[in-house]
């Protein structure tokens, strides 16, 4: 129903598919995720510059290569010591506690050693992402003893002692008497450092930033929810509880004037009556702040009908779904869309707004449109920046295209999670 051109994106190592908004921009959560880029192909690379026999680049290498020696002993020493002390008193209660020390310290030798090769090698390995904060003494041992990046620095260090040697020898014979072959020889074994560097020390990006990335995402959904019952919490003290609260005081006054003043009971009773309404419409609005029983009926074409009703300008629904998402899934994309629209009430300044449903591939995309007078952002006050925490947590994205004067577009994609056969 929506003919809108994809365009490939990438968050961090998530692939999404986001519409051709040329002038949006996208929100993500910050942390191991990095910026977005646009993959609209292969930029046209470079060409390399020239490299000259004893140039500059040589003369790195070969500091580079002597200097082995010294880092490839440190780092064999270590994790010796490290690794042997942690494992030989694991019968005791400071082994592990050791072992992981020693594997958070293995950290610290990597961050060297591509910093080493980034001057020296020109080799641009990205850092690893941090290792997620665990709470409590056994969350942070257990997750620094599967700590993979530490592991890796450790293998780095116990298998490069020759290498080490074998570089230090070769680069300073040559230099004595190797000098016409000495740039052939400092490439040849700069680039099996390169290679070393790049195989043990970088980031196993798929992996390790996936886990970064949920690690980040679950403490949001924690977060949100425990939000979300001091919210509940919250309305029934205050609201439907003192109602009827008011309420059995009410009529207990009522029972007691029932014989001397009847009239005065009637009209007790009757007030009491009106009491009980508003704590019902309190308690269904409540139960639909929760989970609309229209969405689950009947789904998000009826429920999006319905809070478009409750806002301040017309709006127009157009939901194309063949079937419905998951419930967890489209029970996001409701409160998406509704708490969109409370901003399009309160904030827009609109004459109308519509809303745009549908799917592309494994993707469930909102789209949001008002013609107000644009400047929505996500520092502005208007809650979008949880909106995008709240779809992080999922694995979402929020796009907002607001320019100064309007019209205002939020695009919002959410992954389509098939709603299990009953």
């Amino acid at each position: 129903m929506c003919p809108y051109h994809p365009v490939r994106v990438r968050v961090g190592i998530s692939p999404l598919t986001l519409t051709d908004l040329p002038h949006g921009v996208a929100h993500r959560p910050t942390g191991s995720l990095g910026t977005m880029t646009a993959d609209h192909g292969a930029a046209a690379a470079s060409p390399p510059r020239k490299r000259t026999a004893y140039g500059k680049e040589t003369w790195k290498e070969i500091a580079f290569l002597l200097s082995n020696l010294f880092t490839t002993l440190a780092g064999f020493v270590y994790a010796v010591v490290s690794v042997l002390l942690g494992v030989g008193l694991s019968v005791t209660v400071i082994g592990l506690p050791l072992l992981a020390l020693g594997l958070g310290g293995a950290r610290l030798i990597g961050r060297s050693e591509r910093a080493r090769a980034r001057g020296l090698l020109g080799v641009k390995v990205a850092e690893p992402s941090p290792l997620p904060r665990h709470r409590g003494f056994f969350g942070w041992l257990w997750g620094s003893l599967k700590d993979p990046v530490a592991w890796r620095t450790q293998l780095y260090g116990l298998i490069r002692l020759p290498w080490g040697i074998l570089t230090f020898t070769v680069g300073l014979v040559s230099l004595l008497v190797l000098w016409p072959v000495l740039p052939f020889l400092s490439r040849g074994l700069a680039n099996a450092d390169r290679g070393m560097v790049r195989g043990l020390l970088s980031p196993s990006d798929e992996l390790e930033r996936r886990i970064a990335e949920l690690e980040s995402d679950r403490g949001v959904v924690v977060d949100t929810a425990a939000a979300d019952l001091r919210r509940i919490e919250r309305d029934l003290h205050d609201g439907a509880q003192a109602r009827l609260v008011a309420l059995a005081m009410g009529l207990g006054l009522a029972k007691e004037k029932l014989l001397d003043d009847p009239e005065g009971a009637a009209a007790m009773v009757d007030e009491a009556h009106g009491e009980v309404k508003l704590a019902l419409q309190e308690l269904r609005d409540l139960a639909r702040g929760i989970h609309p029983a229209v969405l689950t009926d009947r789904g998000l074409s009826a429920a999006l009908s319905s809070v478009s009703a409750r806002c301040t300008v017309p709006v127009k629904v157009t939901v194309d779904l063949a079937e419905r998402p998951a419930e967890a899934i489209e029970g996001i994309a409701y409160f998406t869309v509704s708490e969109l629209l409370q901003n399009v009430s309160k904030h827009a300044r609109a004459r109308t707004a519509s809303v745009e449903v549908w799917r592309t591939g494994e993707r469930l995309m909102l789209r949001v449109h008002d013609d107000g007078t644009g400047g929505a952002s996500f520092d502005g006050g208007t809650g979008l920046a949880g909106l995008a925490e709240r779809l992080g947590a999922v694995d979402g994205l929020l796009v907002v295209d607001s320019p100064a004067g309007g019209p205002t577009t939020v695009t919002a994609e959410l992954p389509w999670r098939s709603r299990p056969a009953a």
